[in-house]
């Protein structure tokens, strides 16, 4: 875990945090509890606290980015039957590793925040559900449930009032499809991960057929400092539409790959800058902005465009979970490309057949790019194919395929024409 301090980096949910202060003690010290002890002593209604988060301006921070207080409004709260709420720590996405750093560090804030956000809508009962692959993490989120029963702040009758609220941790097994909010659900219930068609959505069918609020990691734990110091307060940390600070997970060909927590609106340059610099002093050449299904962009694009929603999507792409996977002049798109294809190949759940069969052929046609096998017509069926997928599935993993190809063959096709043409790779650093 990285957060660095200066005068205009406040970190929230990372501050103070230094790897061995997880734990309930250490996070009441910061302030933790003070926000759930307030709303339920001083009787603070639902409709306040979900005032208070709209306000905000917090947007799902898993990487739909929807506003987390109008989901909540969603919510209906006077449904006289059993209600759920969960988190998706089911953290796949390559390149995005910010929620495991909360899980593991400041575990309490999660719990803190699914407690505020059940009072808010009305809900006793909630699941956590944690990546398979991370299951250390998993414990620590185990004991850290287990510090909050102990202490009174999660089970019937919290802290004397008339709240209850049952936590509970499920571990996946790895699957990327699960972070997808209704694969997610069939898995707690037992069934095979698999995308649900929507309508009908969780908020009125979801966990057991239940209604069900999901959001992210990252997003519940932010919602204990938005009900500390205003919802107002969290906004003006960021920018309109786009309130308080993003943990951006920035990895690749920087001196510095690490977890950074910084207003939204912050300059990429100003991140970049955070991270070290570009290693060994190379020239930027591409980032992906968002984790690896949203569109590459061109080095010198970033550098002019700020870490939020509006300026990602203006630029061409999409903030998704934050994570910025930054690439050097040394770098082969092809090659680049072809290890996204694949991944996308292997972890679609084969539900549907745009996805099933789609992302085979992407993968293969890449590979025989990138292997001097390519043909000049191989560029426009990639695109032909990738139109086919996208926008044609159950779920958004047919565009997480599609759309990566589609963004590097837009920014980089001379050097897929290149491969094709002459059997190699035109980056003449590339190792």
């Amino acid at each position: 875990m990285t957060c660095l301090h200066d005068r205009h980096i406040q970190p929230v949910i990372l501050a103070g945090l230094d790897g061995q202060n997880w734990h309930l003690a250490d996070y009441v010290k910061r302030g933790g509890y003070e926000a759930l002890k307030k709303i339920l002593s001083e009787n603070i209604s639902q409709e306040q606290v979900i005032a208070e988060i709209k306000t905000s301006a917090l947007r799902g921070r898993g990487g739909a980015g929807f506003p987390t207080g109008l989901k909540w409004s969603f919510m209906p709260r006077q449904f006289p039957g059993q209600k759920y709420l969960v988190c998706n720590s089911d953290e796949g996405e390559p390149g995005t590793f910010k929620d495991r750093d909360i899980l593991r560090y400041n575990p309490h804030a999660l719990i803190e925040g699914m407690a505020i956000a059940a009072y808010a809508m009305g809900i006793t009962v909630g699941y956590n559900y944690i990546h398979g692959e991370i299951f250390d993490t998993y414990l620590r989120f185990e004991e850290a449930l287990e510090e909050a029963r102990a202490a009174g702040l999660l089970g019937n009758n919290i802290l004397g009032s008339q709240f209850s609220f049952q936590l509970h941790a499920h571990h996946g097994y790895g699957a990327y499809i699960c972070g997808e909010e209704t694969a997610l659900l069939e898995s707690i219930e037992g069934k095979k991960g698999q995308p649900r068609f929507k309508p009908p959505f969780p908020a009125s069918y979801g966990l057991y057929g239940k209604p069900t609020t999901i959001n992210n990691t990252e997003t519940f734990a932010a919602v204990p400092f938005i009900m500390r110091m205003g919802g107002q307060a969290y906004l003006e940390m960021g920018k309109p539409n786009n309130g308080g600070s993003k943990i951006f997970s920035v990895s690749g060909d920087v001196a510095r790959p690490g977890n950074y927590e910084v207003p939204m609106g912050t300059p990429f340059a100003k991140l970049l800058e955070l991270a070290g610099g570009m290693r060994d002093g190379k020239k930027i050449k591409a980032v992906i902005p968002g984790g690896s299904s949203m569109p590459v962009l061109p080095g010198d694009v970033m550098m002019a465009t700020d870490m939020d929603y509006d300026s990602i999507a203006k630029a061409g792409s999409m903030l998704g979970s934050g994570a910025v996977i930054v690439m050097d002049e040394t770098r082969c798109m092809v090659k680049s490309l072809l290890r996204l294809s694949y991944f996308y190949y292997e972890e679609s759940c084969g539900q549907c057949t745009p996805c099933r069969e789609g992302t085979g052929w992407l993968y293969r046609m890449v590979k025989r790019i990138e292997h001097g096998e390519g043909r000049p017509e191989d560029l426009d069926m990639l695109n032909s194919v990738a139109d086919n997928i996208q926008g044609r599935t159950i779920c958004a993993l047919g565009d997480a395929a599609a759309m990566p190809v589609r963004a590097f063959l837009k920014h980089y096709r001379d050097e897929f024409a290149y491969h094709i043409e002459h059997k190699r790779c035109l980056v003449p650093a590339y190792v």
